[in-house]
């Protein structure tokens, strides 16, 4: 979906502050209320934003080691089938079907190293894993990081 400069400063408004009122956002960026509103219904109902949640930080939570895994499976059992499976482990922030050596790529998040490997044994049981490889997370420069997305969807290429 093409946006315009008024959606990507909608957008970074309502990204950088959380929980802000429509009401709040048109006095912000000098539009009137029910624009402010039509703008997000309809960015809403194109799937560009996709929740106004919270971001919760897991170290926040008590969750302060997180892992990347790649996730070998049965490939008779399938993605669909052993993803429902894994859904289960709340520690497992997220999960891709990917190309290459492995067929899934999983985010973790653990208590401790020692509660990492109860994480990792529940990943690696669950029915259709064949093989689990974890690489610990030392540091993090950013995540999350879509703004740069939104200044980008304005520059058509020539």
């Amino acid at each position: 979906m093409a946006i315009d400069v008024l959606d990507a400063r909608l957008i970074t408004l309502i990204s950088e502050e959380a929980g802000i009122s429509v009401v709040e956002c048109a006095r912000r960026l000098g539009i009137a209320r029910a624009t402010a509103q039509g703008r997000l219904d309809r960015l809403r109902k194109t799937g560009v934003i996709k929740s106004m949640a919270p971001h919760i930080d897991p170290v926040a939570l008590g969750f302060p080691i997180r892992c990347f895994c790649s996730v070998q499976i049965d490939q008779r059992i399938g993605h669909d089938r052993v993803s429902v499976g894994l859904e289960a482990i709340p520690e497992l922030l997220e999960l891709h079907t990917a190309t290459g050596d492995a067929d899934l790529f999983a985010a973790i998040v653990a208590r401790s190293t020692h509660d990492l490997q109860r994480v990792l044994d529940l990943v690696a049981t669950a029915p259709g894993v064949i093989r689990v490889s974890s690489q610990l997370v030392l540091g993090t420069h950013f995540m999350g990081r879509t703004l740069p997305l939104v200044k980008a969807a304005l520059i058509t290429p020539a």
